[in-house]
């Protein structure tokens, strides 16, 4: 069908607003991506363009070579990134809806201790991670805190292989538990009330309550949350830069950081490029298998 002047221009009016935002995307995300994907079959030290050679998969030889998860750096950040998500994603679930449950509720203050615990997302990375650094400390705060239990560190946290981890863990679940209490805070406004109310009736407790109703309702949400802190957790590399620049030694390193070190400090472009490949492969993979379990896990239910 034919269409009249009117509705020609409001098309190209809606094009024109949409226009830049694709063009953004376009720029800044798609041709990168795909330049990145060529860059991981070919060898480029920078420099000129012409100076681009095809390797085919030598580049994924070279970051598997002599592979291993206590010596090789692909191995060891491999190793560090997945227990950084390991950890990092359940505990900050976990805490996201123990917050938001406690504050569900319209009780006096409620509304406030939202802002306080949703605070830290908006924050300033840099000026968190300084004090949370600062209170790490050897002589720190939270070192003087556990000693009240018997609990003596006697180094700081981020110079501790022992616990340069768990300080990267506790910043990062610190951050992010406030974010997601908004998620679950709005995925409990979604649960009818009338549930609770014949649950009641029916004589089921708190706990009944919790696992046989409002867990199944905030499954979508878990799975959204599960999703989004797992690609945070692969992409980490903000908070580890401040914090402990990866180490002591590499307790620390992450799959970002190796893949910015082979960019910016060896050079080496098709290297970083195909770290960053397996990279994706990895969330790829993870994600489509939260998708498979979610569906089942629903079915279950």
């Amino acid at each position: 069908m034919k269409q009249s002047k009117l509705e020609r221009r409001n098309t190209w009016i809606a094009y024109s607003f949409l226009a830049p935002n694709f063009l953004g995307f376009m720029i800044f995300t798609l041709i990168p991506v795909v330049f990145s994907i060529g860059l991981a079959f070919m060898t480029w030290n920078g420099g000129s363009i012409n100076n681009m050679t095809f390797s085919g998969l030598e580049n994924f030889r070279t970051i598997f070579k002599d592979f291993s998860f206590t010596k090789s750096d692909m191995g060891i950040t491999l190793r560090n990134t997945s227990m950084f998500t390991l950890f990092t994603v359940p505990l900050t679930i976990v805490m996201a809806l123990s917050l938001a449950l406690a504050l569900n509720r319209a009780a006096k203050g409620a509304k406030v201790l939202r802002a306080v615990f949703f605070f830290p997302y908006v924050a300033s990375l840099v000026a968190m991670c300084m004090c949370w650094s600062f209170m790490l400390m050897k002589y720190g705060p939270v070192n003087q805190f556990l000693r009240i239990f018997g609990i003596t560190i006697e180094k700081s946290w981020t110079q501790s292989s022992d616990f340069a981890m768990w300080s990267i863990i506790l910043v990062s679940v610190w951050r992010n538990a406030g974010y997601y209490m908004v998620m679950y805070l709005a995925g409990l406004q979604g649960v009818p009330a009338e549930l609770y109310e014949a649950a009641t009736v029916d004589g089921a407790n708190g706990w009944k309550k919790f696992w046989k109703i409002t867990f199944p309702m905030l499954t979508p949400t878990t799975f959204f949350v599960s999703i989004m802190m797992v690609i945070y957790c692969f992409k980490i590399f903000d908070v580890v830069a401040i914090m402990t620049d990866g180490g002591p030694g590499r307790a620390t390193k992450m799959l970002v950081s190796h893949i910015y070190n082979l960019s910016f400090v060896q050079i080496k472009y098709g290297q970083a490029s195909a770290v960053s490949m397996v990279l994706f492969f990895i969330v790829l993979t993870i994600t489509l298998f939260q998708f498979r379990t979610e569906r089942k896990f629903v079915n279950y239910l």
